[in-house]
């Protein structure tokens, strides 16, 4: 098995912390995913920085991937825990109490402490379990357990949603495989997406493990999401700042014009209702663009010229009043 190195692929030190880790793969996220990167060697990056990250994001995973390498999958042939049970115990604390409880109700969570070890989850510890025999005994079938796998988005297709296939790294055998999955429109950032049946596989004839798919938004170079708005930038020239007009302002679907009200300053806002991003109740949020008055950075002498004028003629003090002329 060849080896990979996790770390390397992220840029980060083997001491690094989750804090780094996490902007690591962010920021490398961000340039290589294959909607910003068109570079044909760009999308194969992007895949190995987040199988990359999600090893090293996970405690157990990179613990035993600092003592295995590439193996780590397969480490309990050597001795270590078997795939599967290395997040049994982060659902307790102290004297083995649930940590806010195990998810449960059709299938929706992960497995549970009980469903790990027997198939159900609690009541006896009899649902979600069978009994096969086989080789002259009887083997209780078990239901297999989920797995999470991170799901880094552009804005732009987070919002529009739609179906979408996708390559990810099968957490049971390592091997790479395409699905087919539905983006709701609207998702956002911690929500996750279930593939039912594409988790790890079931043994003993029970059923295999579900996938979830936890949403990632990619930072953007135009817009911020916070809460339901949406945020961006609008740069104004000083006349147009000073005389007000008009100016075109991009949204996720497209521009549209807007008026500068005469006399605005940097940090004016103008709110376009329901431009922003789309809600899960229906409809979509406001878009807020934010003035920011753009001074040239090189002046032809005529221009010079008409600001001194101005200069002249205008009684506007910006600092009156506050100490200094």
């Amino acid at each position: 098995m060849d080896y990979k190195d996790y770390y390397a692929a992220l840029g980060v030190p083997r001491t690094a912390s989750a804090d780094d880790i996490r902007k690591a793969y962010r920021k490398l996220a961000r340039k290589l995913h294959p909607d910003v990167n068109k570079a044909p060697e760009a999308e194969a990056r992007f895949k190995d920085v987040t199988e990359a990250y999600e090893v090293l994001k996970n405690k157990e995973k990179r613990a035993r991937y600092d003592q295995f390498g590439s193996a780590w999958k397969q480490a309990q042939t050597t001795g270590a825990p078997p795939p599967g049970f290395e997040d049994i115990f982060s659902a307790f604390r102290g004297g083995g109490a649930p940590r806010g409880g195990f998810e449960t109700g059709g299938g929706e969570g992960f497995s549970s402490f009980f469903e790990l070890l027997f198939g159900g989850g609690g009541g006896g510890g009899q649902r979600g379990a069978s009994w096969s025999f086989q080789g002259g005994g009887p083997r209780r079938a078990r239901r297999a357990a989920d797995h999470e796998s991170v799901l880094p988005l552009a804005l732009e297709e987070a919002a529009a949603g739609g179906a979408r296939e996708i390559a990810i790294a099968d957490p049971a055998t390592g091997r790479r495989k395409t699905l087919r999955v539905h983006i709701p429109p609207g998702v956002r950032s911690g929500q996750r997406i279930r593939l039912g049946g594409q988790g790890e596989p079931g043994s003993g004839g029970g059923k295999s493990g579900d996938l979830y798919l936890k949403v990632e938004l990619l930072p953007h170079p135009r817009f911020r999401l916070d809460g339901d708005r949406l945020y961006t930038q609008l740069d104004v020239a000083p006349w147009e700042a000073a005389l007000g007009g008009e100016a075109e302002v991009a949204t996720l679907t497209g521009s549209v014009r807007v008026r500068i009200p005469p006399g605005s300053s940097s940090g004016k806002k103008i709110r376009l209702a329901g431009k922003g991003y789309p809600l899960s109740r229906g409809g979509a949020g406001d878009l807020i663009a934010e003035l920011r008055v753009v001074v040239p950075a090189s002046l032809s002498d005529e221009e010079r010229e008409l600001y001194r004028q101005l200069s002249d003629v205008s009684s506007f003090r910006p600092r009156a009043g506050d100490g200094t002329r």
